[in-house]
């Protein structure tokens, strides 16, 4: 089954190669979406796949790249009937 989540990350997750771990580990997964860095200092992850894979990109987002200090993340479940394009972005 398919699932679809917006999570925001919250904490120092921009400057620490945040978005681009987690295009990485996305891509590993099988995940579409995307990462973005936002004005707030937060990072917005948009991932479409399967359950086990979003659940697997969830516990990684509360740890991050070494660098990071995830502070908090917040996850809003979104219809998986309308996926993201195929791949996965940063931006």
């Amino acid at each position: 089954m398919k699932r679809r989540i917006l999570a925001l990350i919250t904490g120092r997750v921009q400057g620490v190669w945040f978005r681009g771990s987690t295009q990485q580990q996305a891509l590993q997964l099988g995940i579409w979406g995307s990462a973005l860095n936002m004005h707030d200092g937060r990072v917005r992850v948009e991932a479409y796949g399967d359950e086990v894979a979003i659940s697997r990109l969830i516990e990684w987002l509360h740890q991050g790249p070494e660098l990071a200090l995830v502070e908090e993340v917040t996850i809003e479940e979104l219809d998986p009937t309308e996926p993201p394009p195929e791949g996965f972005a940063t931006g």
